[in-house]
């Protein structure tokens, strides 16, 4: 059946995303400072592909001592994570660099680590960026039914054991997601009511060569080399978990905990009743901006709420524009969402999952997004 997807609205504009515009862009040419194409952004990416290159060496050729492997392959999915969030997540967002032949190539390395830049573009860009927070619109707050993520979501039984089993979720989401995009992309086509755009041949070989590259890098050249298929499965799965729990964790940082607000569009006619630009920063929340080595790691990340305002912009920029955003949110009335430190947000997170996962969690009908107990 032809999948096409139920149109959601947002209200018309009232003057807010104009007016952050508008000082966002004077700050960029009163400073006369380049959006795209920084310095730091491309030093940034030699020093984590150098980190990631160096793990994996050290995963492959160093003496067969084991807290030493065990340690070189969590360094090695930290690394791993460090390209998703910066070094892949600009490019395939157009942030990388002004030339688009370059944001496409860059991109490509998510092909590379096991994830389709293809449907990840498509799921990530349109979807979630477009409709965050909305259900059955944003598939990343859905989870395949598995977490209660959004108070509109059905509560299951097993919901209850959520915020208790949470990291072995993560875990095995990146293998999840690494196998699930060649079904997804070449006979699913679809995301509940969204199709997935069509895909042309080239993107199939990118696809289907990436994932044979990727299996080659993480287990069959450590096979060639000498481990035995027990071995580099396990060191490949440990890589991967370590990866899947990072990058999971920081995701929901940014939207799953109070005080993020969970939209549901009017029933009748599907209309969310908050200019886009506003409902981008009620269902957003940053956090730690002040921890530089996150501020690093993170790819900004952490100024989440900045990112889905200007995703098109090198995340290196988003501590100088922060300040602006908070101005203009001030100015409109508009709650500008952030948590001082990393484990106040990680602690909001889990006191989340566990209050959805009760299931004693319930939608006030005058307020989008808001719950009574």
């Amino acid at each position: 059946m032809t999948k096409t997807a139920t149109k959601v609205t947002f209200a018309k504009s009232s003057g807010f995303q104009q007016a952050l515009n508008q000082k966002v862009n004077d700050y960029f040419l009163s400073n006369k400072i380049a959006k795209r194409d920084h310095p730091a952004m491309y030093f940034k990416t030699v020093i984590i592909l150098g980190w990631v290159i160096s793990a994996w060496s050290l995963v492959l050729f160093s003496p067969p001592i084991i807290w030493l492997k065990i340690i070189s392959c969590i360094l090695l999915g930290m690394g791993i994570a460090g390209i998703g969030f910066s070094v892949g997540h600009d490019a395939n967002h157009g942030g990388y660099s002004n030339h688009k032949s370059v944001n496409g190539t860059i991109g490509l390395i998510y092909d590379v680590i096991g994830l389709s830049s293809f449907l990840w573009r498509f799921r990530h860009n349109q979807l979630h960026h477009m409709y965050t927070n909305i259900l059955h619109h944003d598939v990343e707050i859905h989870g395949d039914g598995l977490v209660r993520m959004t108070p509109y979501m059905e509560h299951k039984w097993y919901h209850r054991y959520q915020h208790l089993l949470i990291n072995l979720i993560y875990a095995i989401i990146p293998l999840y997601w690494s196998f699930a995009d060649i079904y997804i992309i070449l006979f699913k086509r679809h995301y509940h009511d969204h199709r997935i755009p069509h895909i042309n041949a080239k993107e199939i070989f990118i696809l289907l060569t990436g994932k044979i590259i990727w299996l080659s890098i993480f287990l069959f050249i450590p096979m060639a080399l000498g481990y035995s298929p027990t071995e580099a499965l396990i060191g490949f799965l440990l890589v991967y978990m370590t990866y899947g729990i990072l990058i999971c964790n920081v995701f929901m940082l940014a939207h799953v905990l109070e005080p993020a607000e969970f939209i549901e569009p009017e029933s009748e006619s599907n209309l969310v009743d908050e200019e886009w630009a506003i409902a981008q920063v009620k269902t957003t929340v940053d956090f730690a901006p002040r921890n530089w080595f996150l501020n690093w790691y993170l790819g900004g990340l952490n100024y989440q709420t900045i990112h889905h305002l200007y995703p098109h912009i090198c995340h290196i920029h988003y501590p100088q524009i922060a300040p602006i955003v908070a101005e203009v949110c001030a100015e409109f009335g508009v709650t500008y969402n952030v948590y001082p430190t990393f484990v106040g947000a990680l602690i909001a997170n889990y006191r989340w999952l566990k209050d959805l996962g009760r299931g004693d969690n319930q939608v006030s009908p005058n307020k989008q997004g808001v719950l009574v107990n």
